[in-house]
């Protein structure tokens, strides 16, 4: 139940993801080869393994890295909430991810202790895990779900709780903030756009602020769902 989730003790976060490589070229000859049989028959005869990398490289972990992984938690001050965000960002992704299990391990590692991501559950949760296994680095208790049963998996997910149980129900975050009169997180840029501007651009501060502002937005969807007032602009920190 709604009402039953404790809010201090998530951790709200968000993840950006590009492709390994600017374009398909610059893959190895494998690599090229292994993209082309993976994605043979979602690209059917559409799109060419190399147009179909500029769209779907960056949301594959097998072919993509993280860039930058935004973290945000509640805390209530003279009975108002307050929400503290800190980012993990950069071109290293190990060290990104390094970064973030450290936090996990030390301050979110208690049985009460819940993720929540829109859309974590089919994205941002199993690719953080993916992308810690391929750097040789350990799973934090959060995400090291293997072998666990559905209710002992302490993941939230504010499309799931939307969906009430529909499962091909898909709403954004961009549509859901709209409905429920949150300041929008989508006023700069969109996912689609993550690439170029870490590619073309190489501005990780654009990524990273557009980041943090859908890590907010998960908070403030939560806490609508819950029927609690939104976080003050002015109690909104920065670490």
């Amino acid at each position: 139940m709604l009402a039953d989730i404790n809010i201090k003790n998530i951790l709200f976060l968000d993840i950006e993801t590009v492709p390994c490589s600017k374009n398909f070229e610059e893959l190895d000859d494998n690599f090229q080869k292994l993209w082309s049989e993976k994605t043979t028959w979602q690209r059917k005869e559409e799109y060419s393994p190399s147009e179909y990398y500029k769209l779907k490289a960056g949301v594959m972990a097998e072919f993509a890295k993280i860039i930058c992984i935004s973290v945000g938690y509640l805390f209530t001050e003279k009975s108002k909430n307050h929400f503290r965000i800190k980012s993990f960002y950069g071109d290293d992704e190990k060290q990104i991810i390094t970064d973030f299990n450290t936090l996990l391990d030390s301050q979110f590692n208690k049985k009460q202790h819940q993720l929540c991501a829109h859309n974590g559950k089919e994205f941002d949760f199993p690719f953080i895990a993916r992308r810690a296994l391929i750097n040789a680095l350990g799973l934090p208790k959060l995400l090291d779900i293997a072998g666990k049963k559905p209710w002992e998996i302490n993941h939230l997910d504010t499309m799931e709780l939307w969906k009430f149980g529909e499962y091909k129900h898909y709403t954004s975050i961009k549509l859901l903030a709209a409905l429920f009169d949150i300041p929008t997180p989508k006023d700069d840029i969109d996912g689609s756009q993550v690439a170029k501007v870490y590619w073309e651009e190489k501005d990780l501060e654009r990524i990273k602020i557009y980041c943090q502002k859908d890590t907010l937005t998960v908070a403030q969807l939560l806490l609508k769902y819950k029927g609690e007032d939104l976080i003050s602009e002015n109690n909104i920190e920065f670490v």
